[in-house]
């Protein structure tokens, strides 16, 4: 079922068990591609802004698996001078790793805090992040859903 405007003037509303049955699933092989750049394109997808139906105060997104996150790859200097933080709210307790040190210990760390970011600050996030998977191991797993391959 497709959802289409009949008339331009009106705001087109669909129920949410309607949406959850629209959602679709894809499949992203990250071997390559910039971290950034595949970051928006995940969001994109998270949040629902491909559909006619998007807004903003409604969870409209769609699944996404990631495949190969350990081969991302990033321009410049970032493996050396971006930095991760992380603070446990003691005193003195501050601990930041460059990029290039998180990729070799932790890789889906690096394109889970993009994704994260570029995603609204609100009471949706952590929904849509669920929606967000990242695989390390062979997909074989999420190949019965039949996903759709983000880029074509």
């Amino acid at each position: 079922m497709e959802f289409t405007k009949k008339d331009l003037n009106k705001t087109l509303r669909v129920k949410p068990t309607e949406m959850d049955k629209q959602r679709r699933w894809y499949k992203v092989d990250a071997t390559g591609k910039t971290l950034g750049r595949l970051a928006t394109d995940i969001a994109k997808k998270l949040l629902g802004k491909d559909k006619a139906y998007y807004c903003d105060f409604r969870d409209c997104g769609d699944f996404v698996v990631v495949e190969n996150a350990e081969k991302i790859r990033v321009t410049g200097k970032k493996l050396a001078e971006k930095m991760y933080y992380n603070y446990s709210w003691y005193k003195g307790n501050l601990k930041s790793i460059n990029l290039g040190d998180l990729l070799k210990k932790n890789p889906t760390r690096a394109l889970e805090a993009a994704v994260r970011g570029m995603i609204t600050k609100n009471k949706l996030r952590d929904k849509r992040m669920k929606r967000f998977k990242i695989v390390i191991w062979p997909s074989t797993i999420y190949d019965h859903f039949k996903p759709i391959n983000l880029y074509k």
